[in-house]
């Protein structure tokens, strides 16, 4: 009985795969019409036209069928991509850490990932939270920072994670990372590099360093990890297994350890 039932299942998804091969392909000349009327006139007729509008009107089920069946194929995508990660986390985990700054336990069964905006108020409420956390786990979990500066919706996003870069080519990264959470109504120009001499950084390096292409292709690795994982808001959190998000509380952290802790 399971493979007629498969068989009766796969007969109207291709019928409508192949409606909507016909609709898009009639839809793009249609537009292209628009774009390029001068050249396209001579290609396009109305009756062409007129056959993909109908085709609109005749069968919008068939768009939505196509768009679901590409969003049910993006979200297997994304879950392989997801898998593939947590397990080398588990397995792996340097591969994962790569350059980014870790604190708490060298060598540790448990890594906690996150990936943070400086600018976020979700972010700083978070980073509260886990520097409570980590001062109780420090010899338990293993912490990486990762990148992901919003920058569409915080203008000092980029600029403060390249500060933070350059503070930890001098070993400063989670002091200076610090005074951004703690001080996030201050992010500016000023602030950096007063934060920078507050550390005894070295200032001409620091510069150097915050301005450098090395910085900005360390912060674009991340951004670009977040995104084949399918991240879409800060802060995002992966502890071995196990994936959480926002302004998590102390108690959230602390169950998920216990969880992946006994898998380990």
């Amino acid at each position: 009985m399971r493979p007629k039932k498969i068989r009766t299942l796969v007969k109207p998804v291709t019928k409508a795969w192949r409606l909507a091969t016909l609709l898009i392909l009639g839809f793009a000349f249609w537009v292209w019409s628009w774009s390029m009327p001068a050249q396209a006139a001579t290609r396009i007729t109305p009756k062409l036209e007129e056959q993909v509008l109908q085709i609109l009107r005749d069968h919008p089920d068939v768009i939505m069928q196509s768009v679901e069946a590409y969003q049910q194929k993006q979200g297997d995508q994304l879950r392989q991509v997801q898998q593939a990660f947590v397990q080398t986390l588990k397995t792996n985990p340097k591969i994962v850490i790569a350059e980014s700054p870790t604190t708490g336990a060298a060598e540790s069964k448990v890594v906690l990932v996150e990936f943070s905006d400086f600018q976020c108020p979700y972010c700083a409420q978070a980073h509260k939270t886990l520097k409570q956390f980590m001062a109780k786990h420090q010899g338990e979990v293993t912490l990486v920072y990762k990148h992901l500066p919003l920058v569409q919706a915080h203008p000092q996003a980029m600029p403060a994670a390249k500060a933070a870069w350059a503070a930890s080519q001098q070993g400063k990264f989670w002091e200076y990372q610090d005074a951004l959470f703690t001080q996030q109504d201050k992010l500016g120009e000023q602030f950096y590099v007063a934060t920078a001499k507050s550390l005894n950084l070295d200032l001409d390096k620091f510069e150097s360093d915050r301005n450098s292409e090395a910085a900005q292709a360390a912060i674009q690795k991340d951004i670009e990890l977040a995104q084949v994982l399918g991240v879409g808001g800060t802060p995002f959190f992966v502890m071995n297994d196990e994936t959480f998000a926002g302004a998590v509380q102390l108690t959230d952290f602390e169950n998920v350890l216990g969880r992946v802790s006994k898998v380990s």
